[in-house]
């Protein structure tokens, strides 16, 4: 379940673009074998370096969408910070915020439920992964990256990283995979998330949206599903 249920439809908007942009930042993070992380909040970038190799690296523009702390107990979005940016990715959250009416977005902290366990450090990580999320599913832009500091707090950054573009025949490719996570809760939404925030042409086969048709192109591929919404069938060939 949600921590913030106000957050799901956003969360089922950008679930497949977040996990596949997810994906391409491990494989090239991955790439650098045993690495760290290095954040420089002046400069505004994050930096994965190769441990054995230090001349190898991820360089990226990172901006700051919130931190989570298990002592205030709370989400703090980064426009409401002193030192916040005030036109940055964290301001327009806010504005979808008020836009929508979402009070978790357009109030600068937001207090865990009382039944959150703030010292659960799987907890904090699924709240930064939902946050991440829905960063993206309002955007339409990623990835995002979830760094842990000392004392369980998490700052949750949008990256500008040097990532390949996302191509629909590598979305077929991966997507048996990733559905296997059990992360989606409405894949009709998320596949209509992503075809609308990579630009690709999109339009539903009918008015029970029982299958939709994408291209981003130089591939085609038809989505099917079930009455619930589950993805049962996906045919791509080139364009």
């Amino acid at each position: 379940m949600t921590t913030f249920p106000a957050l799901q439809t956003y969360i089922d908007r950008g679930l497949l673009l977040s996990l596949l942009q997810q994906d391409a930042l491990v494989e090239a993070t991955d790439a650098l074998g045993q690495h760290r992380w290095d954040v420089d909040m002046q400069q505004g970038t994050l930096t994965f370096t190769s441990e054995k190799d230090p001349a190898r690296r991820l360089a990226t523009r990172a901006h700051l969408i919130a931190s989570i702390a298990p002592g205030p107990r709370s989400v703090l979005w980064d426009w409401a910070h002193p030192q916040g940016s005030q036109q940055g990715a964290s301001a327009a959250l806010r504005a979808a915020g008020e836009r929508d009416g979402v009070r978790e977005l357009s109030v600068g902290e937001v207090p865990f439920p009382a039944d959150f366990d703030a010292q659960d450090r799987d907890a904090m990580a699924q709240l930064a992964h939902e946050i991440g999320q829905a960063s993206v599913g309002i955007l339409g832009r990623g990835p995002y990256y979830s760094a842990p500091v000392d004392g369980g707090t998490r700052f949750i950054f949008l990256l500008d990283a040097p990532l390949p573009p996302l191509t629909l025949a590598a979305v077929v490719a991966k997507l048996p995979r990733l559905l296997s996570t059990g992360l989606f809760r409405d894949p009709r939404t998320a596949v209509w998330g992503l075809a609308t925030a990579q630009r690709w042409s999109f339009r539903w086969n009918d008015d029970a949206f029982s299958g939709a048709a994408l291209s981003d192109g130089s591939t085609v591929a038809q989505f099917g599903f079930d009455p619930q919404g589950r993805i049962v069938a996906v045919n791509s060939h080139a364009a």
